[in-house]
């Protein structure tokens, strides 16, 4: 059994399974998945892949094309930001999960350079997390429906959570479990889309056919995709806008009656408002049912962001649904994650301290950081087989992981072009950014700009509100944290060097207008945006006026 994510492929079996339910896929489809999976982290050309699975036959390589599309929708993947399948254009197509066998050993095409966040097939620093999910679980027992919300930023470990819950369901109880992948761009065109896919695992699963017998006691539009019709059926079938909700839920409980049933959304924040009405409803229905609804989102992502919260608060209000907001990971859980991934008890030392900076206790980047390492040979192998240290930190803090870099310019790239210039402004400085930076850096209003980004700090989780500061002029003005260095580092390097010297510049100036009179106590810091800007000079000039107000005061 090869694992990635959370799924598993049974070579076996010839099929694939997530969480443990195995999902029907045709010969010709599995076979293309098995040959990248088997053939990780490399590139697998459009002739490689041909001539593998159709021997000696011609085929139209238009034919890859198709089998993508239909891996990707099975495996929720986007082609844009790819978890799994990533296109190479006019070249192929590699498989950039990390896979391990059963036994945890990772496979890929450099072994040397290959970790798995999976391994073991355990999580870190999430022992108190599972055991709430546990908790909750178990209240099914006694028939209490349950919905629980897991949030929290992008690669925070969400699916993780989920996953190591349902490899845990003791096996006694018999409970099933349905997913379903809420894709972007999909919610806005096909309602039900991780509903349907959801029901699809669930007939395809161990009390499949009961569950079908229920289902198609209702309206025809419930019926699993997959499932035989009649003609008749299928011509009575019913659009998207006439199916009743009610009918799913009532179906839903009844599977749920006297088997656990636990439904699982992932990335609801990309949920059309129908898959959001039908959790409502479900939580909000007084009947006894063994049901759990368990959805994963990032409270700030979205299209339908400001609903989905609404709902969640509403819920939360009534009583009717569990919140778990997924924390950055500690220091000591960042060691052991370490560990894990490298494989051996001593870490090379200083390496903790600087991962855990770098990823600020993200699990997702320190994975990204440490494959960072790797390939740019800061970490390698010694004669004994151990990963150690060849480079110097400051050497190791330089750049940012390309999967990272991607994945924030991705998030980046959601906003407006106004807010994508704010976020640029405020990386111009080094840790903390007040308003009035921005503000002169982009030659704003103050006060426009403060409450831009009051309003950036409400969306976006990378920035924080820290405080105000009382200016020389008796005036006051916010000042805010990039939560993140990576997203900081990202932000000021798309910037062209022109477009940023002038800004430093812009800051540098004001900050001397602020403290007229005072120059010497920020003379450093207006030194070094001239320096930033490329201007030594002025930079020189600065501290040098200032070395001698020094000098002419008395003090040294």
């Amino acid at each position: 059994m090869k694992q990635f994510a959370c799924f598993g492929l049974d070579t076996a079996n010839q099929c694939l399974r997530r969480g443990g339910v195995p999902i029907e896929m045709a010969p010709k489809p599995f076979a293309v998945l098995r040959y990248l999976v088997e053939n990780p982290g490399r590139l697998i050309t459009h002739d490689e892949l041909l001539d593998a699975l159709w021997p000696e036959t011609y085929v139209q390589p238009q034919v890859l094309r198709t089998y993508m599309l239909e891996l990707r929708k099975v495996l929720g993947d986007d082609a844009g930001q790819p978890r799994f399948i990533q296109t190479l254009p006019k070249r192929g197509y590699r498989f950039v999960a990390t896979v391990t066998e059963r036994n945890g050993i990772a496979s890929g095409s450099e072994a040397d350079t290959s970790i798995s966040s999976t391994g073991t097939g355990e999580i870190v620093g999430r022992d108190a997390e599972l055991a709430q999910l546990q908790a909750n679980l178990r209240q099914l027992e006694s028939a209490q429906r349950r919905v629980v919300f897991v949030t929290g930023e992008a690669g925070i470990g969400k699916t993780a959570l989920v996953d190591a819950l349902c490899r845990q369901i003791d096996p006694s109880i018999a409970a099933s479990v349905a997913r379903g992948q809420c894709v972007q761009g999909v919610g806005g065109v096909e309602e039900y889309y991780p509903v349907t896919e959801a029901l699809n695992q669930l007939c395809a699963g161990r009390d499949g056919e009961q569950a079908h017998r229920i289902l198609i006691r209702r309206p025809p539009a419930w019926l699993a995709p997959g499932r035989a019709e009649t003609d008749a059926s299928a011509a009575a079938r019913p659009s998207a806008q006439e199916r009743m909700l009610g009918h799913l839920c009532e179906a839903l409980e009844e599977i749920a009656a006297e088997t656990p049933l636990i439904l699982v959304f992932e990335d609801l924040h990309w949920a059309d408002d129908c898959t959001l009405n039908l959790i409502s409803a479900l939580a909000r229905r007084r009947a006894q049912a063994r049901l759990m609804v368990l959805a994963t989102y990032c409270p700030l992502s979205g299209d339908n962001k400001d609903t989905l919260n609404r709902l969640k608060q509403d819920l939360l209000l009534r009583r009717l649904c569990v919140e778990m907001e997924l924390a950055p990971l500690k220091k000591t859980a960042v060691s052991e994650l370490l560990r894990r991934e490298l494989g051996q008890a001593e870490l090379p030392e200083g390496l903790a301290d600087f991962v855990y900076l770098r990823s600020e206790g993200n699990p997702l980047f320190v994975t990204a950081v440490v494959e960072h390492l790797m390939a740019q040979s800061f970490l390698v192998r010694n004669g004994a087989g151990q990963w150690e240290q060849r480079a110097p930190f400051e050497e190791m803090g330089a750049g940012v992981p390309d999967q990272l870099a991607r994945m924030i310019e991705m998030e980046i790239g959601r906003l407006s072009e106004d807010e994508q210039h704010m976020l640029e402004a405020a990386s111009l400085m080094r840790v903390a950014f007040p308003a009035w930076a921005v503000a002169a850096a982009l030659q704003m209003d103050p006060v426009e700009t403060e409450e831009a980004c009051d309003a950036l700090a409400r969306r976006l989780h990378f920035v924080v509100r820290a405080g105000q500061d009382e200016l020389p002029d008796g005036s006051r003005s916010a000042f805010y944290v990039l939560a993140h260095g990576l997203y900081r580092e990202v932000l000021y390097q798309r910037q062209s060097e022109a477009r940023r010297a002038g800004r430093h510049i812009r800051i540098a100036e004001r900050l001397g207008e602020l403290f007229v009179g005072r120059e010497a106590g920020v003379a450093r810091e207006r030194a070094m945006h001239y320096e930033a800007a490329g201007d030594p000079g002025r930079a020189a000039g600065v501290l040098n006026a200032a070395a001698i107000e020094a000098l002419q005061t008395g003090v040294c």
